[in-house]
């Protein structure tokens, strides 16, 4: 993870995310998913307790306002597809990728996909920081949010991200680059 990026995205030197990993219903999650697999509603619902705000992270900030409305179509794809999930320790990452492309998906139904021009974004000492990033990065693409959001919060390798996004790394590494360039263009002035 690029340090002086996140640190700008969040206002701090480190990412204050909790891991999915270590959240404290994973223990039994194999269990659980497999109930739900087999149609048990409280498993559902107890995954859905789980999920939801870790979807949500994933989506408010690429979907930005319609991110509600990007975690919700995830949320339906990961339960109407949860069958088709091989192996219940990957839940996470299963439902990351569905998380990101829903957010991308919606962002760009939401005519986002053209960035705005960025001339009045406010200075660092602002004491508005959480805004101002937020402004910055609505005013981003889509695709530029998903990947500085991939790699630069989740912290995730580029071969990861290309395979999330279903683009080459090559793409994947200059779509990167723009974006964190434009970031930090947009940023400094």
């Amino acid at each position: 993870m690029e340090a002086s990026l996140t640190g700008r995205i969040t206002g701090r030197a480190e990412v204050n995310l909790i891991d999915a990993a270590e959240h404290p219903a994973t223990a039994g999650l194999p269990d659980l998913v497999r109930a739900a697999q087999g149609g048990d509603s409280m498993a559902m619902a107890e995954l859905l307790d789980v999920l939801a705000p870790y979807v949500a992270r994933l989506c408010g900030p690429i979907a930005l306002d319609d991110g509600a409305d990007a975690a919700q179509e995830a949320l339906i794809t990961i339960f109407t597809q949860i069958g088709q999930l091989r192996e219940p320790a990957a839940l996470f990452g299963w439902a990351r990728v569905i998380a990101i492309r829903e957010a991308v998906r919606v962002a760009r139904k939401a005519h986002r996909a053209a960035p705005a021009e960025l001339q009045d974004v406010p200075a660092r000492g602002d004491p508005q920081l959480a805004s101002d990033i937020r402004d910055v990065l609505s005013r981003l693409a889509p695709n530029h949010r998903a990947i500085l959001v991939l790699r630069d919060i989740e912290g995730l390798d580029e071969q990861t991200v290309s395979d999330m996004l279903a683009v080459s790394t090559g793409t994947a590494k200059s779509r990167l680059h723009r974006a964190r360039r434009r970031f930090r263009q947009e940023w400094d002035r």
